[in-house]
């Protein structure tokens, strides 16, 4: 019986998509295909808060220590996705995440998502990875995930090396007990605590001073809520989710049709945000460009690469709709609509 529940209920996810004839093959095979995870183990770790152990696709990563990943889940009948960082070490087999429960996708992955779940599951990204001089890391909250990443790969490798980490959290941080035992295990690492239920104050110039006194001499790394770190005036590295865009010379409003399905376009929105508004819901994975899983066809008009400014105009081609908008009117085909 338990069986038939679980093919049933990776059929409900798939059919909130479009399908394709490979697709079918996820109900008996779903690693099979790229694109998609298998939920291993899940570890509370606070409340609101629990670790998902992910086993990925064939062919899957790795992933650098440091980066994040798209994760999708069926939620009100839909597959929704966002970018969680990975807080596992480089190599391996699996690779976990850590999610708080503060949004739709966060809520059904902590409240609802249990041991043999099918998630989708987009490339490694990002550029947040391992410094290779004397890091000071700055964190706050669930900020924590990327440089726990990095603390577990160096970790594996022998002995922490001469890192400053300063990591605020109201009460116990998330990895507290793996923070405090790191700490005490390897001399090179000095970790600061700061409880913000006692200390609510701003990092400033003065305060980061007296806790990390060669600061300057560091390469600075910050992830966590941009208004704590707003006072320091010094260079930091920060994890960023999303394709860099860019200016907008101009923008062009129009009608998209997606099929049947005509929809009014700003000409800056893109094409699969104007698409999802619409009530549509198109195969896709990073929203940043890279994995193609979004490609459309284009049948008439002109789209705008939002990275470049390029026009595409050519009938027949393939368009990124995370990274592309319309200029003005345009009609294209989504994987998996007829032709």
């Amino acid at each position: 019986m338990n069986r038939v529940a679980s093919l049933l209920s990776r059929f409900a996810g798939l059919v909130a998509t479009p399908l394709v004839p490979a697709d079918y093959l996820a109900l008996v095979r779903p690693l099979a295909l790229a694109g998609r995870a298998r939920v291993e183990a899940v570890h509370p770790e606070a409340a609101g808060v629990r670790t998902l152990v992910l086993r990925p696709h064939r062919g899957w990563g790795p992933h650098r220590a440091g980066q994040h990943v798209r994760v999708g889940v069926v939620v009100d009948g839909r597959v929704a996705t966002r970018t969680f960082s990975v807080a596992s070490a480089e190599g391996g087999r699996t690779l976990a995440i850590t999610v708080k429960a503060q949004g739709r996708v966060s809520r059904a992955l902590v409240e609802t998502v249990e041991v043999g779940t099918i998630l989708a599951l987009g490339p490694p990204q990002g550029d947040f990875t391992l410094p290779a001089g004397r890091p000071l890391f700055l964190t706050a909250g669930s900020g924590i995930t990327p440089v726990m990443s990095m603390l577990r790969t160096l970790a594996a490798r022998g002995p922490l090396p001469d890192i400053a980490h300063v990591h605020h959290a109201r009460g116990a941080a998330i990895f507290d007990a793996e923070l405090r035992a790191l700490a005490a295990a390897h001399p090179g690492y000095r970790l600061a605590l700061v409880d913000t239920a006692v200390d609510p104050r701003r990092l400033t110039m003065a305060r980061l001073a007296a806790l990390v006194p060669d600061h300057a001499v560091r390469e600075g790394y910050a992830c966590g809520p941009a208004r704590l770190f707003a006072d320091l005036d010094l260079p930091l590295r920060r994890e960023h989710f999303g394709a860099a865009l860019a200016p907008v010379l101009d923008a062009s409003p129009g009608i998209v049709k997606f099929g049947k399905t005509a929809v009014p376009s700003d000409g800056q929105t893109p094409l699969l945000q104007v698409a999802e508004a619409a009530g549509l819901a198109p195969k896709h994975g990073c929203r940043m460009g890279i994995c193609h899983t979004c490609d459309a066809t284009l049948t008439t008009g002109c789209v705008r690469d939002l990275r470049t400014n390029t026009r595409i105009t050519e009938p027949g081609a393939r368009v990124q709709i995370c990274v592309c908008a319309a200029s003005g009117d345009v009609e294209l085909t989504l994987e998996g609509d007829p032709a």
